[in-house]
């Protein structure tokens, strides 16, 4: 009986973790690809320039590839010490997920606070030498959002030390449309853009926040329970 419990764990376990290996393999894959790919595609963050979404992607891959490889390997050797670090690490990166939602909702209006600052520091750099990244993201974000400036199209004007802004807040592109009038710009602010459009997929990204933890809790069972059985059976043996 001791040994059936073991097997279907076993096989619950291997299931498991070879889902969350290959999930971690196509993360990675996708942040190396947007690194090779899209490599001047950087951050709007003039304080954390390497918080690209190609490093985070690969950051993040490495992380769930490592933690799946060492519960494949524990669940197939039925070595308690990987099961415990496959659970001690699993449930670390599952109290520090717990941990950000409830400091990210208690400190929210600091944060927005902090991401406008540094966004509209960030628009300093904005077509700068080495700043090619940045500058990209920013074109990028205001095309495809329809957007101009973090706040207002006015915080261009700071920038440029002039009534002017750059030609992706143009509602009709052309080269140098940014010096015409400004009736011929966007003029919502990016950041509520990007935000309204957060809150519009909100549903989406809930689901996607419950079926990871969802996921995490099964790992976080499946490796407790297999380690106390592995325990049970070298007792029993013993």
């Amino acid at each position: 009986m001791a040994e059936g419990c073991m097997m279907a764990l076993r096989y619950g376990m291997v299931f498991f973790n070879l889902l969350f290996w290959l999930g971690g393999c196509g993360i990675l894959g996708v942040g190396v690809w947007l690194s090779v790919t899209q490599g001047n595609f950087a951050t709007l963050s003039s304080s954390l320039p390497s918080l690209s979404a190609a490093n985070l992607l690969i950051a993040v891959g490495t992380i769930i590839m490592v933690i799946g490889c060492l519960g494949c390997v524990g669940a197939v050797k039925e070595s308690r010490p990987l099961l415990l670090t496959f659970f001690i690490l699993l449930l670390l990166i599952f109290f520090l997920e717990i941990l950000s939602i409830m400091l990210f909702f208690i400190y929210q209006d600091e944060i927005d606070h902090y991401a406008q600052r540094d966004l509209k520091k960030g628009l300093h750099l904005f077509g700068t030498e080495g700043n090619v990244g940045l500058t990209n993201a920013w074109m990028i974000v205001q095309t495809d959002f329809r957007c101009c400036g973090v706040t207002n199209h006015t915080d261009w004007f700071e920038v440029y030390n002039a009534t002017r802004v750059p030609d992706s807040c143009c509602l009709e592109y052309s080269d140098n449309c940014g010096l015409d009038n400004p009736g011929t710009w966007w003029t919502a602010p990016c950041y509520e853009r990007v935000k309204d459009w957060l809150n519009e997929n909100l549903v989406a990204l809930w689901i996607f926040a419950l079926c990871t933890a969802l996921m995490q809790i099964l790992g976080l069972v499946f490796s407790m329970a297999m380690f106390c059985q592995a325990v049970k059976v070298e007792t029993f043996y013993a």
